[in-house]
């Protein structure tokens, strides 16, 4: 194999669709005015306290520019459209137009969790209830986990590598590292790499509730009255995740080729650090996920001390949050006092494997603007009270480097840095 080309990977460009909103901006907006995006499950019917859920604002397939009912009859996995449209909405945002000699040098990396289990609700309703007839020949291909990126590149022209990075919560990270070593090494010179999932159906939402993972909205919950308060990350009172849908897409781009095209590059990929547990599929291993921050900052060529931001993964549950706060610690030590540590899932519960993605967009746009964005429905806990988990309001910070977390079932870690332009 050549030698890796050894070239600076720089962000140009993001979209994403959130339960605050179907687009990056629409997102953004409600973001910083520190807006949370829960509500009542609409998406389906069930049984479950778990009820409480972040869903898509005013998402609508059929109104896409490129769709049509017989695209909505055979593809009926919705995180395909879903990274169809984030996917053109990332491309357009960062300037990159796919052509003759662009197209070939693309790839696209589309990470998921679960994949297109809304297809196969359907599927199996049909087998049963209809017979084995009715059961779509679209299907299988609505499971096969590169077909949201194999679709986006019909729709938007691009034929290089397309795969799906398979790491449960961390699969946005994933498609993120991949990526940017495939920019180094020379394999590509753009990437569109995130994450989706569209996990809103009853079956999801019960197992997620009989594991004990989704908070449950009981009478005497803050939540009853106001689901925004659902997802509380950090907080005293934290009683679970909160089961979300979502898109996110980074648009990457070798140093030179951001050049080459007029692209603005708004921030580069510094390091990557993963690991894996070997340790318990829930139950985070505190050692393994040390060694993927260490690694990701090692990688970077930087020191802790560099680190002025930590976008936590900080997905509400009790132990989850007070493992990751531990770790923290014994990276960065009593410094981690001055180091702002906040969660968006406070504002967009757990979108899965998108999570990283959506994050990792947000938490560029923030740096470019000498923003953090806020860990919202805070109340103090008092065993990590020497935390700045950026309580309940946007804060003003100017900051060159942060650190992104992503954390899956199954004990699989990737950390990233990023440093503003």
């Amino acid at each position: 194999m050549k030698a890796p080309q050894n070239r600076r990977v720089f962000v140009v460009g993001y979209g994403a669709a959130t339960p605050l909103g179907k687009t990056f901006d629409l997102t953004w907006q409600r973001a910083v005015r520190g807006e949370a995006g829960f509500r009542r499950l609409t998406r389906c019917r069930t049984s479950s306290r778990a009820n409480v859920v972040g869903e898509i604002p005013d998402w609508e397939p059929m109104t896409l520019d490129f769709m049509d009912r017989k695209e909505a009859y055979n593809w009926n996995a919705d995180y395909i459209f879903l990274t169809m449209a984030v996917c053109k909405e990332a491309l357009q945002r960062s300037g990159l137009h796919i052509n003759r000699e662009t197209g070939p040098r693309t790839a696209c990396l589309i990470g998921s969790a679960l994949n297109g289990a809304d297809a196969y609700r359907v599927a199996m309703d049909n087998y049963v209830n209809q017979g084995p007839l009715k059961v779509s020949p679209y299907l299988l291909p609505n499971l096969c986990a590169n077909l949201p990126a194999g679709k986006a590149g019909m729709l938007l022209g691009f034929t290089g590598p397309i795969f799906s990075p398979q790491g449960a919560c961390a699969s946005g990270n994933h498609a993120i590292g991949i990526g940017a070593r495939m920019i180094r090494d020379g394999d590509c010179d753009f990437v569109l790499a995130g994450g989706v999932d569209t996990c809103l159906t009853p079956e999801i939402i019960q197992g997620f509730a009989n594991m004990m993972a989704t908070i449950r909205i009981d009478p005497d919950d803050r939540a009853y009255q106001d689901p925004t308060q659902a997802s509380r990350p950090f907080s005293v009172d934290r009683r679970g995740i909160v089961l979300s849908e979502g898109a996110g897409v980074i648009v990457l781009a070798a140093e030179e080729m951001a050049t080459t095209w007029g692209l603005d590059p708004k921030a580069e990929i510094m390091g990557v650090g993963w690991t894996s547990d070997a340790h318990h599929i829930t139950l985070p291993n505190p050692e393994t996920i040390i060694r993927a921050i260490h690694d990701a900052i090692a990688d970077a060529e930087l020191e802790p001390g560099n680190i002025a931001y930590v976008n936590a993964h900080g997905t509400s549950t009790s132990k989850g949050d007070r493992i990751e706060i531990e770790c923290l610690r014994s990276i960065f030590g009593r410094r981690l006092e001055k180091i702002p540590v906040s969660s968006n899932k406070s504002q967009l519960g757990h979108t899965l494997g998108a999570s990283a993605a959506i994050e990792a967009a947000l938490g560029i746009e923030a740096m470019r603007q000498g923003l953090i964005l806020p860990t919202v429905n805070h109340i103090l806990d008092p065993e990590l009270a020497d935390v700045d988990v950026v309580p309940n309001a946007v804060r003003r910070h100017n900051y060159e480097f942060f650190l992104s977390n992503a954390f899956g079932f199954g004990g699989t870690n990737c950390c990233i840095v990023f440093r503003g332009m």
